[in-house]
């Protein structure tokens, strides 16, 4: 499948969905906020939307907690009816099953497995809490692979089947660029790196662990 495949079957869902006579909802993984401002305009006029903000990859901490504030503050000022749950932060205990792979450059296996680690978490919540829809910005990113990305949402919709997965490829017409120019109208912090101490730019990459 290629990425307007992805793209297009979210268009076919949200004519679906445009027909419904109430707007089902959605729980949205979100890594950031700059990442959500397009998503959140995508989606918000089909469902109801609570954002799952578990990103235990980001390091440090302060990094974090900068994101997740800027993200509280996007919604507060924006979308004051969208929830945002925030599971704890451990980065130490998700970084384990990343360690093994610390020689990889971006965006090979350790990242797929990040990706995977925070979607399954997300689509667990989702089950559990009877969402109808999951899905996460990630696509987005042009440093992201979509198409990795929704074949990992595909594979979690078997292991959650009364949650359904909803495709994308955000970053499709004009998304990403929609997003950044909002981003930067609104003076929005913007960071530099994906999140873990892997992806830091080198002459940052001196953190105490």
């Amino acid at each position: 499948m290629n990425k307007l495949h992805y793209y297009l079957l979210a268009q076919e869902e949200l004519s679906k969905i445009k027909d419904l006579l109430y707007k089902p909802t959605i729980l949205l993984h979100a890594c950031c906020a700059p990442c959500s401002i397009f998503p959140l305009l995508y989606l918000h006029e089909y469902f109801n939307i609570t954002i799952y903000y578990n990103n235990s990859n980001i390091y440090p901490e302060t990094e974090y907690n900068i994101r997740l504030n800027e993200l509280k503050q996007f919604l507060n000022e924006h979308y004051p009816d969208i929830n945002i749950i925030v599971p704890k932060y451990d980065y130490e205990t998700y970084m384990q099953d990343l360690r093994p792979f610390a020689d990889q450059k971006e965006g090979q296996q350790r990242c797929f497995l990040c990706y995977t680690k925070r979607m399954d978490e997300a689509y667990n919540y989702a089950q559990e809490h009877n969402f109808d829809y999951f899905t996460t910005v990630m696509t987005i990113s042009r440093q992201k692979n979509s198409l990795k990305l929704n074949e990992i949402g595909q594979a979690l919709s078997k292991k959650y089947p009364k949650v359904k997965y909803f495709y994308s490829d955000f970053k499709k017409k004009d998304g990403f660029l929609i997003g950044s120019k909002i981003a930067k109208e609104l003076n929005m912090y913007r960071q530099k790196y994906c999140g873990c101490e892997y992806s830091l730019p080198k002459e940052e990459n001196n953190l105490e662990r």
